[in-house]
């Protein structure tokens, strides 16, 4: 297996990328499963903020393995802060994980609930001077999760995002995505679950504070549909569908997850 065809496939999957990337067998991985009855109540655990500029963002591209938005890092411009975070994280980007149909998708699992997809705000901490040397240390990244669950009723959030896939169909295609907030993407409640883990995705560094929000926020089938149209193949090559690019709860090894709700 080559450094640069990890994937989600049963060949390249998750289940070898320790082949390549040793640290997937690590003791702090994600995603984890959260079982409610193990999580333990924080009342120190203050509520988190994101002051997002529109104007950060850039553009929007299918690396074949999700769909990203990239943002503008190079100051404070958009920056998450408080909850179990000390000082600014910027942000960089943010992805998606979704399944093949509606009743799976998510990365992490709750009480054995799987959501449709998990939306991941990548932040970095910028006293380590570069996104590079942020991974290098165990407070370097913030990572907010978001579920989607899919309901009747689609939340416009999603929608601008959605609407670009149409430009970005295939593996390297790449399109500008101008104004846009990503505030808008949480939910009402700021409720979360915090842990020490690490990237979902090769090299799988474990140098993420996770903040997963308790309360997900509504899609439509037909908006997970238009998120599985989108293929892993580039534009020569026959139409792959990119879906189920998560990966499986990985082991505890003793951590524990707080929460900042009862």
């Amino acid at each position: 297996m080559a450094q640069s065809v990890w994937g989600y496939d049963s060949d390249n999957g998750p289940e070898r990328w320790h082949e390549n990337y040793p640290l997937a067998k690590g003791d702090k991985q994600s995603p984890v499963e959260i079982n409610s009855k193990d999580v333990q109540h924080d009342s120190s655990l203050a509520s988190w903020h994101a002051s997002y500029d529109p104007g950060a963002a850039k553009t929007i591209l299918n690396n074949g393995r999700t769909c990203r938005v990239v943002f503008d890092d190079t100051f404070d411009r958009s920056v998450l802060r408080g909850g179990p975070l000390a000082g600014a994280y910027r942000l960089r980007q943010l992805h998606l994980h979704w399944g093949s149909s509606d009743d799976h998708g998510s990365e992490h699992v709750i009480d054995g609930v799987k959501y449709a997809a998990e939306l991941h705000m990548v932040h970095w901490n910028p006293k380590h001077g570069n996104f590079a040397g942020a991974l290098k240390q165990p407070d370097g990244v913030a990572v907010v999760g978001i579920f989607l669950k899919v309901g009747k009723t689609p939340k416009p959030e999603m929608k601008r995002i959605l609407e670009e896939i149409e430009n970005i169909k295939t593996k390297g295609k790449e399109a500008p995505f101008l104004h846009f907030d990503p505030s808008i993407l949480f939910p009402k409640s700021r409720d979360y679950w915090t842990y020490h883990g690490s990237f979902t995705t090769p090299p799988c560094e474990e140098c993420i504070t996770w903040i997963l929000l308790r309360e997900p926020i509504e899609v439509s089938s037909d908006q997970m549909a238009k998120l599985r149209s989108l293929s892993k193949n580039a534009e020569s090559e026959p139409v792959s569908p990119l879906v189920d690019n998560w990966r499986p709860p990985q082991p505890l090894k003793g951590r524990i997850v707080r929460a900042s709700f009862k």
